[in-house]
């Protein structure tokens, strides 16, 4: 693993900051082959499942990926004409050995927010988790249309 080494200064006007990202990425990647076992130990990420949203005259259907995950861990609610998606689930390994014992945790968060088109709210919503894929139903409101105000 090589170390950050000091470098002399530069001229301000040849200076790039983009240069300095990519060695700190390359560092960072340099640590993460040389301690593996940063990687796997404890993990922890947060998805944003793939999302289709169909609008037809009366609702609106909205579609997500949650693969593994029981119904159980998904979380709807809808605030500011935007469906709120979050969903999680959790692993825990133990192995016991000779002289050792491992354990490893890990745990997956799905979440998503997805704006709504005006009119569709959530009385009167359906959803469905089959598959790994959970399927929301929303009706819309009749928009009300605007009257014409006469000038006197």
């Amino acid at each position: 693993m090589k170390l950050p080494i000091k470098r002399p200064s530069r001229d301000v006007y040849s200076w790039d900051p983009f240069d300095e990202i990519r060695r700190m990425q390359e560092y960072m990647e340099q640590l993460s082959r040389a301690f593996p076992a940063l990687e796997t130990g404890c993990r922890s990420e947060t998805l944003s499942p793939l999302t289709d949203v169909v609008e037809e005259d009366d609702k609106v259907i909205v579609t997500t990926d949650l693969p593994g995950i029981d119904k159980e861990n998904v979380e709807l609610s809808q605030r500011d004409n935007v469906l709120v998606i979050s969903a999680g689930k959790g692993k825990e390994e133990e192995t016991e050995k000779e002289g050792y014992l491992r354990k490893e945790r890990s745990f997956m968060r799905y979440y998503r927010e997805i704006p709504l088109p005006e009119g569709a709210t959530e009385e009167g919503a359906t959803a469905q988790l089959k598959n790994g894929v959970l399927t929301v139903t929303l009706p819309k409101t009749k928009s009300v249309t605007g009257k014409r105000i006469q000038i006197e």
